[in-house]
């Protein structure tokens, strides 16, 4: 069960400078629908988000190391430069998420539904 909902999250977010960068490492955000949400450069290390429906998020440059994202629904999100190490990607499904230059290293991928040109390091 999550720790907040998707309206705190958001306006939490609302709050948040420009200049910085969301700090969400180890909450449970499990089940929450972030879908189309802006959490570029976030830290979400650690972060349980199991089940989440993130289509279309922008999680571009975001580190999400040790995250735990199984079952989640990250269609279409914009996944650029961000780093999953030691993430948790079981059942997940990244169809369609952008990929460019994003870091996948050491994750559990059992039953993922990958993206095209997917590759891990290590």
């Amino acid at each position: 069960m999550a720790e907040i909902t998707r309206k705190e999250l958001v306006l939490a977010l609302i709050g948040i400078h420009e200049d910085h960068k969301p700090r969400l490492s180890g909450l449970d955000l499990s089940g929450l629908d972030l879908s189309y949400l802006n959490l570029c450069a976030a830290d979400l290390g650690a972060a349980n988000m199991t089940g989440c429906k993130m289509v279309g998020t922008n999680l571009n440059d975001a580190f999400l190391g040790g995250a735990i994202l199984r079952d989640a629904d990250l269609t279409d999100a914009y996944l650029r430069q961000a780093i999953f190490r030691g993430t948790d990607l079981r059942g997940a499904k990244l169809r369609g998420a952008r990929t460019t230059g994003t870091v996948f290293q050491k994750c559990e991928i059992e039953g993922a539904d990958l993206p095209e040109g997917f590759t891990q390091l290590g």
